[in-house]
């Protein structure tokens, strides 16, 4: 018995510049705000935020920090073996058809800067800018961080199928949907 499964296959795999575009331009906009400057062959650069979260010392918890008055001529600097939370200016709205995965600019790769590979963002996830990890691995200088540097891309990824369960309504719960600023973990199970 052979069973046909209809499939839209011209539709699946990563969304092109003009697919991203038309996501972003329409009247549920993927991405807010979206500037047609970042837009590349098929990614979005996304830049980064006012806000940052930092290791405290005395204490296991990130710390919120305000960079918004660092530039790039007086930058935050990110000392060597560094970690800090970002976030991105951009707010995300991904449809339930549409997942999204964060990757550095190669630019800042090459420069020094290192990313947790933990920019994977779901479909449904909405209302939210991107937490983004990011480290210094270089041994002997600081790494500039401020408002507006092009920190890295998202790149599109259009699902052939709806997913039984988006992002809002996976087990366990959506942990980091709607947050207007930078997050530590606040996931209830801290096991992988």
């Amino acid at each position: 018995m052979l069973i046909l499964l209809q499939h839209n296959y011209e539709s699946v795999g990563v969304l092109a510049d003009w697919q991203i575009r038309s996501r972003c331009e329409g009247d549920s906009p993927m991405v807010e705000p979206f500037v047609l400057d970042l837009l590349n062959p098929a990614s979005l650069d996304v830049i980064l935020g006012p806000y940052i979260m930092v290791e405290d010392p005395s204490n296991f918890d990130l710390i919120k920090v305000d960079i918004s008055e660092h530039t790039e001529d007086n930058p935050w600097l990110l000392d060597p073996g560094e970690f800090v939370l970002g976030e991105t200016r951009e707010t995300f709205n991904l449809p339930d058809t549409i997942s999204a995965q964060f990757v550095l600019k190669s630019s800042r790769a090459r420069a020094g800067y290192d990313h947790a590979l933990a920019g994977w963002a779901d479909p449904g996830w909405a209302g939210s800018k991107l937490t983004v990890e990011i480290k210094n691995n270089r041994r002997h200088h600081p790494l500039p961080l401020y408002p507006g540097l092009k920190i890295g891309q998202m790149v599109f990824h259009w699902m052939d199928e709806t997913p039984v369960l988006n992002y809002p309504n996976q087990r366990g719960g959506a942990h980091y949907m709607n947050h207007q600023t930078v997050m530590p973990d606040i996931a209830e199970s801290r096991s992988a």
